[in-house]
């Protein structure tokens, strides 16, 4: 089949774009980034270098293509520390250029990867802007057959905490405790969507993706021991006071109030309303894999 995947090779599109080309896939990627051609180029796939802002540009790119992977990143609407984004209203403008070039180049089938809480319109903080781009998407015509994927948290997103870890010896958050809670690796989902590209498209569908359950508590006691600190604890503390705290390194407002917001729907399980009644087989990344894969990080920053 002729696939085009946009989203360029970041953690899941280099994983997706392998697997799709070593089974015989006609594979078209597309990046913002010239320098990205060539690694694009040595996995045996297409570079389409353009923007997600420019619909002209994504409507040929989509030309001939059996299926479509759209996804949005927050990196691609700006800077995290530029405080004039509107962050919502960017990526959702994304969302409308992907729904005019689906359109106009005449794509059947869609896979979007989506997000945990894009089923709510309101609670889910920084990830309204799934939930809006879920319902763009949902307005094109009915024999537009569309998966709508919704990984949880990224195992991943963790790194994030190696400074704090390093500087304080703890991860700090607003949300805690021994409550177990999804997460995921990019490979189990890149793995779950080249599984979805050769399943048949019919209507509208969702799927979670998850690939371990566990609380912030077992979390925190499994990094801790791989990266030869067993003391190594989850701290909760107030949302004003983490808010301040983003405020004060120099996040853009609506990035730090969404993501506490996000984390204060985790905590108390709002966010996790709908993965429970639409529960995924797990995937096979598990938390004991990923603590070696945070180790090396911890050791490498």
């Amino acid at each position: 089949m002729k696939i085009v995947l946009t989203g360029s090779l970041g953690n899941i599109g280099k994983h997706l774009a392998a697997a799709l080309t070593k089974k015989g896939h006609a594979v078209t990627v597309i990046s913002s980034q010239p320098e990205r051609a060539k690694e694009i180029e040595a996995l045996g796939a297409k570079a389409a270098i353009g923007s997600m802002f420019d619909a002209v540009f994504l409507t040929q790119a989509f030309q001939g293509a059996d299926i479509v992977y759209l996804m949005e990143t927050m990196e691609a609407a700006g800077d995290l520390f530029d405080k004039s984004v509107d962050f919502i209203a960017t990526i959702s403008q994304i969302g409308k250029n992907y729904q005019q070039a689906v359109e106009q180049a005449g794509i059947k089938q869609v896979i979007h990867l989506s997000s945990i809480g894009a089923h709510m319109e309101k609670g889910n903080g920084i990830l309204l802007f799934h939930h809006q781009v879920e319902g763009i998407l949902n307005e094109l015509p009915a024999d537009v057959a569309i998966k709508f994927m919704r990984p949880v948290g990224f195992y991943t997103n963790l790194f994030s905490f190696i400074n704090t870890i390093k500087n304080t010896g703890a991860i700090i958050s607003n949300y805690g405790g021994d409550k177990k809670e999804p997460w995921v690796h990019p490979l189990d989902i890149a793995t779950t969507v080249a599984e979805e590209m050769e399943a048949p498209f019919e209507g509208r569908k969702i799927r979670y993706i998850a690939s371990d359950e566990v609380s912030p508590n077992e979390m925190a006691t499994a990094l801790g021991a791989a990266i030869g600190r067993p003391d190594l604890q989850w701290k909760v503390i107030p949302d004003q006071q983490l808010l301040d705290k983003w405020l004060s390194i120099g996040f853009n407002h609506q990035v730090a109030a969404g993501f506490v917001e996000m984390q204060a729907s985790q905590g108390s399980g709002l966010l996790y309303e709908d993965y429970y009644r639409h529960r995924p087989v797990l995937g096979k990344v598990k938390l004991a894999d990923f603590a070696k894969e945070f180790a090396a990080a911890f050791e490498q920053d």
